[in-house]
């Protein structure tokens, strides 16, 4: 079984990141690794913490001349921004006139729901856990879930489809998609010029008044093999996991599994795939679909086209122009606190999302195959592809 956890705060000496149950043999290039903590970094509307972080993985044990040994992976990923804290969040007691405390909680976000839960005076640990820097060890994770899966030929990437009110209108080929991701410059990771510009124009509007801009991401998981998850119990559906994965994303507040909503408002007949068969045309079989409504699951299983999903996701709640709260020592009423933020982080959702999704599946291929050495591993998926062509 795959498992990974993430330990660290947002303003703490380092992120850390372990993920077991790997097959011995992966190779772990470290610039793949560095790419995808990159890549989560970028986007227009980010904020200055952006700036000060050059976000890189170091393998604390698990990877040893470049691949996977069986044994968890360690990784640690340094906050440079920790000498600015060192005084206000020591491990140790230290001064309490140092501390930097959270007086007032921001609507949206974790700060009071939190406090309340920790019986807290004030919402900075919350804070600390409850940033969506704790994603950078996802991501981190998350790269090599992805180069578990590349060794059976999935690949997972995102592509931003709206910004605030500013939507893409047409479908975005695979090609596209893998284009987007091998950009040296991000501006929103959208396939269409025209449509970025009007979601630029979103997040400038935003930067303007000092408020925060939300949007929809979609992660494509590209020649995923029929039969991945399973209908026979329901916290074991493919669908199941990968909408609680998209959903545990801080902002996060919605998950679509292919033409979901479209379905919701729609006949059936206009939204089931129809089945066809061609000898030799599919990867896996001949089995054909006209359309992929479905988003590549079925009952809870993969059906052999490209696992499709998207992500809702609503503005960040720290705001330049903050709202109207409460101090948590006098009850007053007060503006909520404001600290370092960002304006529009769609992109960098998406990238998070490749990761929860990579994670995801890269379990699920898992409990498929089996294999404690990647040889075993592809000799399974090689023995089960070949029982998809003989069907």
């Amino acid at each position: 079984m795959l498992r990974f956890t993430t330990a660290g705060e947002s303003h703490g000496e380092a992120l850390v990141t372990t993920l077991s149950g790997l097959p011995a043999g992966i190779p772990i290039p470290q610039e793949f690794v560095d790419r995808e903590l990159w890549r989560r970094q970028q986007g227009f509307g980010r904020g200055g913490r952006m700036h000060i972080e050059r976000d890189t993985a170091r393998f604390l044990s698990g990877v040893r001349h470049g691949k996977t040994i069986g044994s968890p992976v360690a990784m640690l990923i340094e906050n440079r921004d920790w000498q600015s804290w060192t005084d206000a969040l020591p491990v140790e007691a230290g001064d309490p006139s140092k501390h930097k405390a959270v007086k007032s909680p921001r609507p949206g976000h974790a700060d009071l729901a939190g406090a309340l839960k920790y019986n807290l005076p004030e919402a900075r640990y919350v804070l600390e856990r409850s940033s969506a820097r704790e994603t950078t060890a996802r991501v981190a994770a998350g790269s090599v879930a992805k180069l578990l899966l590349r060794e059976i030929g999935i690949e997972v990437l995102s592509h931003v489809i709206q910004v605030g009110k500013a939507r893409l209108q047409r479908a975005v080929p695979w090609e596209e998609v893998l284009a987007l991701a091998a950009r040296e410059e991000v501006l929103l990771n959208c396939a269409d010029p025209a449509a970025e510009q009007e979601m630029k124009a979103q997040v400038d509007e935003a930067l303007r008044t000092g408020d925060t801009v939300g949007g929809i991401f979609e992660v494509i998981a590209h020649d995923v093999p029929p039969g991945l998850g399973t209908f026979t119990t329901w916290d074991e559906r493919l669908d199941t996991r990968l909408a609680a994965a998209i959903m545990s994303i801080q902002a996060v507040k919605g998950v679509e599994i292919g033409d979901a909503l479209l379905a919701a408002s729609s006949m059936g007949s206009a939204v089931h795939d129809e089945i066809g068969y061609r000898v030799g045309e599919g990867r896996f079989t001949g089995f054909t679909r006209a359309s992929n409504h479905a988003g590549g699951i079925e009952g809870g299983v993969t059906n052999g086209c490209d696992v499709v999903l998207r992500g809702y996701l609503k503005p960040i709640s720290t705001l330049r122009r903050p709202l109207g709260s409460v101090d948590f020592a006098t009850r007053e009423p007060v503006k909520a606190a404001y600290e370092r933020a960002d304006v529009c982080v769609v992109p960098a959702a998406g990238v998070i999302a490749e990761s929860m999704v990579a994670i995801t599946l890269a379990g699920a291929a898992l409990e498929k195959f089996g294999g404690d050495s990647l040889l075993e591993l592809r000799r399974n998926y090689d023995g089960y592809c070949q029982q998809l062509r003989n069907y």
